[in-house]
């Protein structure tokens, strides 16, 4: 079964196939979860296998919202689906917009909810070869230093979240 995604077609939300959402750029619905230990954020290497962005690395974990599934809850549902998390709260960051292109003739048009959630770098991972192929665990300094130096090795979302939201993702997040 295909996926449907909350998408606005002329101006009316309603469920699209994910892969014509991202073809026809249209504006659509997301998650993205930063989770932290301290000042570090776990970051993914998205899989080899997806269809767009693959071997990029990523914040935590980003996703699309089920047709009428709450944010909060596709948040808590995609960290144990992609990473094998449970346990965490995640606390509302706000909304955030952007569009960027990314790759293969395919567009990002998201209006994301974004999420934070702490815990500890023992946090038992358990990542699905069929969305992560690696994760670490990074100073949020150093990942925006490594964003700088190397873009190409990062997702464009992750790029304009650091650039362009940072301080509202990481606001009350401890300094190094």
């Amino acid at each position: 079964m295909k996926a449907l995604i909350p998408a606005w077609v002329n101006g009316t939300l309603r469920p699209v196939e994910k892969l014509e959402v991202h073809q026809r750029g249209l504006r659509h619905k997301a998650v993205s979860i930063f989770v932290m230990d301290g000042n570090r954020v776990l970051i993914q290497r998205r899989a080899l296998s997806k269809y767009h962005t693959p071997g990029l690395w990523a914040n935590t974990c980003c996703t699309h919202p089920d047709w009428a599934e709450d944010p909060a809850t596709c948040a808590t549902r995609r960290l144990r689906e992609e990473l094998g998390i449970t346990g965490l709260s995640c606390e509302h960051r706000g909304q955030v917009e952007y569009r960027a292109d990314v790759g293969n003739g395919l567009i990002e048009h998201e209006l994301v909810d974004l999420y934070l959630a702490r815990a500890s770098a023992d946090l038992p991972l358990r990542p699905n070869p069929d969305e992560v192929m690696q994760t670490r665990w990074v100073a949020a300094d150093v990942l925006t230093e490594e964003v700088d130096r190397h873009p190409e090795r990062f997702t464009p979302w992750l790029r304009i979240y650091l650039t362009e939201h940072g301080d509202q993702i990481f606001a009350s997040v401890p300094a190094q």
